[in-house]
């Protein structure tokens, strides 16, 4: 989708920030890692929470709906290719 940017490692809570493709657009987000959750913000109007499962899944529980391929996108961002 879009080029990488370096974050904080992804086995730590924190605050990840990086450009989303979403609805044709490059958008912000920030992500904010809290233990098994992601807080999850959009080009400063859309939020939407994300459950992290123990097999290294995502689980949308709240907040605006977000397509698969921006779950997935979030997923490599924040918790890497090793989940």
């Amino acid at each position: 989708m879009i080029e990488h940017q370096d974050t904080i490692p992804a086995d730590k809570d924190g605050k990840y920030q990086f450009q989303l493709n979403y609805s044709g657009r490059e958008v912000p987000c920030l992500v904010e890692k809290e233990q098994q959750m992601l807080h999850v913000k959009i080009d400063e109007n859309m939020e939407a929470e994300l459950k992290i499962n123990n097999d290294g899944t995502l689980t949308q529980t709240g907040g605006a709906q977000l397509p698969d391929s921006s779950i997935d996108f979030i997923k490599k961002q924040v918790l890497g290719l090793h989940i």
